[in-house]
């Protein structure tokens, strides 16, 4: 993280010595690039990756499957369809897209989780069906943007590849306030969620209550990923593979959550900068670069599940 971060601030249209990104962050010298251009972007990786790192790891220990992701299961779609109507009925601004996209979030997993409830939970009914109701949503997304003036539907499109440019300070200081709200929260019920990745019978017998739990857990979840699609626009299969290679850099059976925030960090920021890399001076969006690395890894993840079923 703290590597990446340094190239992140050094890495730009001119590069800038370590020397002179420490005297800009110190106050020396008071650089305008470096410190309100490629400094919040720099964080907004790393605290976004932390983010949707986090919100993988919750629904992968909820479902007990490396699939239960909320870029698979259609929480990410729901969120961009709450930020689509912010965009197409309302005027879009941001605090318009940020409840949008909490809205279409929740909406999204208040469906998905009744359906999948039968006679109790199952993590295999839930993502099996978040999987359908993503592919019903993503062409809802696509009915809406079809239907809306050209305007906004060319800023939803671009929005809808999910990038970190143009990212400033004004961006941030809610976004990054509600993530550590959803943090603090989370690190008070990680023992019990845990406990509970281990069967519902052990959580059970040792005091939790998993339908309270799991509800917290979900919003909890939503509100990660839903945040982080309201600022930057859906950035899909970090959540996916940050959860299962932490898990595997730790040595953990369950799925922890601090590696899991700290692989997505390193994700994030490591996508953003081939983004800028690839096609300099042109940036593209870290969504792209995701979404191809993150492919490659699902390929190898449905392989590997199929081989072992």
């Amino acid at each position: 993280m703290l590597g990446l971060g340094l190239l992140g601030l050094c890495y730009g249209a001119s590069w800038s010595s370590p020397g002179e990104v420490f005297a800009a962050l110190s106050g020396a010298d008071p650089s305008v690039v470096i410190r309100d251009w490629r400094l919040p972007r720099v964080l907004a990786a790393l605290v976004f990756g932390a983010a949707l790192g986090v919100a993988g790891a919750i629904f992968q220990n909820l479902t007990r499957n490396p699939m239960g992701s909320p870029d698979v299961i259609g929480l990410d779609a729901g969120a961009y369809s709450g930020a689509l109507v912010a965009l197409t009925v309302l005027s879009g601004t941001s605090a318009q897209l940020a409840v949008g996209s909490v809205a279409g979030g929740l909406v999204v997993a208040a469906t998905i989780y009744l359906l999948s409830f039968d006679k109790g939970f199952s993590g295999l009914r839930l993502v099996v069906i978040g999987i359908a109701v993503n592919a019903m949503v993503t062409a809802v997304n696509s009915w809406i943007v079809l239907r809306a003036e050209l305007e906004v539907a060319i800023a939803a499109v671009g929005w809808s590849a999910g990038s970190l440019n143009g990212v400033g300070w004004d961006d941030l200081g809610i976004p990054f306030a509600v993530i550590g709200v959803l943090l603090v929260v989370l690190a008070t019920r990680a023992h019990a969620m845990h406990q509970a990745s281990l069967g519902d019978a052990v959580a059970s017998s040792t005091g939790v209550r998993l339908d309270r739990l799991r509800l917290l857990m979900v919003l909890v979840g939503v509100g990660c990923t839903a945040t982080v699609t309201a600022v930057t626009g859906p950035i899909v299969f970090v959540a996916l593979a940050a959860p299962q290679i932490g898990r595997r850099l730790a040595g953990a059976a369950g799925v922890p959550l601090l590696p899991a925030a700290l692989t997505g960090a390193v994700l994030l920021q490591g996508a953003d900068l081939i983004a800028q890399m690839l096609l300099a001076p042109v940036a593209l969006p870290v969504g792209v670069v995701s979404t191809a690395i993150g492919g490659c890894y699902l390929i190898w993840l449905l392989t590997k599940e199929v081989r072992r079923a």
